[in-house]
Formats: structure tokens, C-alpha cells, sequence
């Protein structure tokens, strides 16, 4: 139902700039699931089903598998710059409803989420995924719990660095805040190397928690193998 504020600034879908709504339905339609075949581990795309792809084989990582609603390109990158960078929180709610139609509800005990960088979330206002994490814990009806804090800030952003430079960053980024139960959600926006979601998840290990699952909206993907 539209209110007084809708017109006087009328909404535009973020991703096709249409009015009417912050997310247009032609475009949730136009997002592309990661429905499967996946890799087993890391959730890539991949021709067949594979326990590990190219993408993760070799590579030690802290978290059993990872899981994403969409492929992180066009309309997907639009709604998470707009989400992080322009303040859109009530774009949390249908980017869960997305990831809950995708992604099955992970044999779990809580949900938590990747802490945000101090000095980014105070200019945003509010920190994205903390936001899909208790969006996404509703519709699983799962408890929500700051699990881990930040032990430091990133060196750099880990946007433009190479996969190897993305591991160093986040190296020891992360710090256990309480006790964790035995399996774990982790949540974040975004899951473009897993550098980030590798060193939270080792946090998280080290909090107490044997299984880490991590879910994100969108994921980026470099190839099929």
C-alpha cells in the first residue's frame, strides 16, 4: 500500500531503475539461482556434481560447505551495492526469501555472520550481514548470535586483490566473542574467494563449533570444472 513518503520519493527497483518497489519482481525473476550441479564443498557451479572443484581442490578451508542464492553478476551486483553502499536495509528481507528458496535450511544450531569492518559499517549505518543473517534465521527459525568480532582491521579491501593477497589480508581478522554450539551458519553478503568466510569460519572452530556451513546471497563465479 503506498504511504505519503512513496509519493513524495516515488521507489525505484535498484537493479532496472522501474518504479514502484526497491526490487521489481522481473527482476528477482531475472536473478540467476545457483541450483545446481554445485561442488560439494565450496558450491561452484560445475558440470556434474564433485565433492571438490578446481576452484577449492587443494586449498584447506574451516567451513564443511558453502551455499548462495545467486550468481553475483548485473542485477545481483546492483542490488548488493545498493544494499552495502546506498543503505537499502529493507532489501535483507526478499535477498533472504531468494537464499530460503535456494538454499535447503542447514541442520543447524544457530546463525551468525561475518562482523563488520568498524569504520565501513559506521558510514553505512547498519552492517548487510547481519541483516540476512536474522532474516534468514526467521525463516529458518534459528537463533541469531554474535558469535565473532573483528581481532583487527583488513590491511586492504579485499576488492581487486589476488586470491593469495585475500587469504593474507584476513589472516587472523577474526577473534572468538562467545562460546559456539556444535553447528554453525555463517552468513555474509557476498562470497567472492572465500578468503573472508574461511578465516570467520576458523574463528568459529576455535569458538567450539565442528560443522560450519556458510550461506551468502550471491557468489561469484569464475568457471565450470
Amino acid at each position: 500500500m503506498a504511504t505519503v513518503l512513496d509519493f513524495f520519493l516515488p521507489q525505484r527497483c535498484v537493479a532496472c531503475r522501474a518504479g514502484g518497489a526497491q526490487l521489481c519482481d522481473d527482476c528477482v525473476e531475472r536473478l540467476e539461482r545457483l541450483t545446481g550441479p554445485l561442488c560439494g564443498r565450496c558450491g561452484a557451479p560445475t558440470a556434474w556434481p564433485v565433492v571438490r572443484c578446481r576452484e577449492c581442490e587443494g586449498r584447506r578451508v574451516s567451513f564443511a560447505r558453502a551455499r548462495a542464492g545467486v550468481v553475483y553478476r548485473d542485477a545481483a551486483r546492483e542490488i548488493v551495492a545498493a544494499w552495502k553502499e546506498r543503505g537499502l536495509r529493507r532489501l535483507a528481507a526478499p535477498a533472504a526469501a531468494i537464499v530460503a528458496s535456494v538454499v535447503p535450511r542447514p541442520n543447524a544450531d544457530a546463525v551468525t555472520f561475518v562482523p563488520p569492518d568498524g569504520e565501513r559499517s559506521a558510514k553505512r549505518g547498519h552492517h548487510p550481514a547481519e541483516r540476512l543473517a536474522e532474516e534468514l534465521a526467521t525463516c529458518w527459525e534459528l537463533p541469531t548470535e554474535p558469535l565473532i568480532g573483528r581481532a583487527r582491521r583488513a590491511e586492504q579491501r579485499q576488492r581487486g586483490l589476488t586470491l593469495a593477497a585475500r587469504r593474507r589480508n584476513v589472516r587472523g581478522a577474526f577473534r572468538p566473542l562467545a562460546r559456539a554450539p556444535p553447528a554453525v551458519v555463517l552468513v555474509d553478503d557476498v562470497y567472492t574467494s572465500g578468503a573472508t568466510v574461511n578465516a570467520a569460519a576458523s574463528a568459529l572452530r576455535r569458538a567450539g563449533a565442528r560443522r560450519v556451513e556458510v550461506v551468502t546471497f550471491a557468489r561469484a563465479v569464475r568457471y565450470i570444472g
